[in-house]
């Protein structure tokens, strides 16, 4: 059984900061790929924020160059540290992981490469 759980989101003025974490628990799950996506009412999930387990990354056009990806193995956390925000960025945020390797290769930003989501954490930008 695995569990996603995020924490961090909250209400912030434009410019304001905020670090979400994803704490995950079980070891049915692949780290080959995860990735943070976000959903604002009225609108697709879409993906933010996604790392590979060599480390490197990939972000959305929209969050690029404000938005940073990390992850902590030996405390299975996944982070994401959300800087210079925007009205534009309230949604809820969710993590995501595949159950397996090859899932990733349908696309690190595509919700059908992964398999357990979180519930979500509230981020709100005034």
């Amino acid at each position: 059984h695995v569990q996603l759980v995020e924490s961090g989101g909250g209400s912030v003025q434009a410019g304001g900061s905020l670090r979400l974490s994803c704490a995950a628990s079980g070891n049915t799950y692949s780290r080959y790929c995860m990735g943070w996506f976000r959903q604002a009412p009225g609108k697709e999930r879409e993906g933010v924020a996604g790392i590979y387990s060599d480390g490197s990354t990939s972000y959305a056009d929209s969050v690029k160059g404000r938005f940073t990806i990390s992850q902590d193995n030996a405390k299975n956390t996944l982070y994401l540290q959300m800087n210079s925000l925007k009205p534009e960025d309230t949604a809820m945020y969710y993590c995501a992981v595949p159950l397996s390797a090859s899932h990733c290769y349908r696309g690190i930003f595509s919700p059908r490469a992964y398999t357990y989501w979180g519930k979500g954490t509230q981020v709100t930008v005034s």
